[in-house]
């Protein structure tokens, strides 16, 4: 059980996801649809969020995978949201990993573009990284 339980959290059976200043890396093993994160059952990590659920889910469901597969995520950084795109990048780049095939039926669909927008860096003389001091004339 153990050298089964190894060779699931191995580099080459992991997605990674990033999304702000979350990362999620992603295992996916054969099941009926569970999702773990860090150790407590998805739905309570995801304080039973259907949205966040069902965001996480999508990719298996356009490939209809969703009852196929238990998921693994140990997520780090960020708020619930980041995390859950995160998440789903990692699921969607693992099941490339697996089946080249699926990379055309993701891809429409933004499963497979990373949202590079993050926090912009405070600059020196400013209060945040555009927001100035009050101007006074007099």
């Amino acid at each position: 059980m153990n050298s089964k339980m190894n060779l699931l959290f191995q580099k080459s059976n992991m997605g990674v996801g990033k999304r702000k200043q979350s990362i999620a890396r992603v295992f996916l093993k054969p099941g009926k649809g569970d999702l773990i994160i860090n150790n407590i059952p998805g739905e309570k990590y995801l304080q039973y969020n259907a949205n966040h659920i069902d965001t996480i889910k999508d990719p298996l469901k356009k490939l209809q995978l969703e009852e196929q597969f238990d998921m693994i995520a140990i997520v780090k950084g960020g708020g619930l949201t980041g995390q859950t795109e995160a998440i789903q990048l990692g699921v969607a780049r693992l099941l490339c990993k697996f089946e080249p095939t699926n990379r055309s039926i993701l891809k429409p669909h933004g499963f497979l573009t990373r949202d590079a927008r993050i926090k912009e860096r405070k600059k020196y003389g400013l209060r945040k990284a555009r927001k100035a001091p009050q101007y006074s004339k007099r």
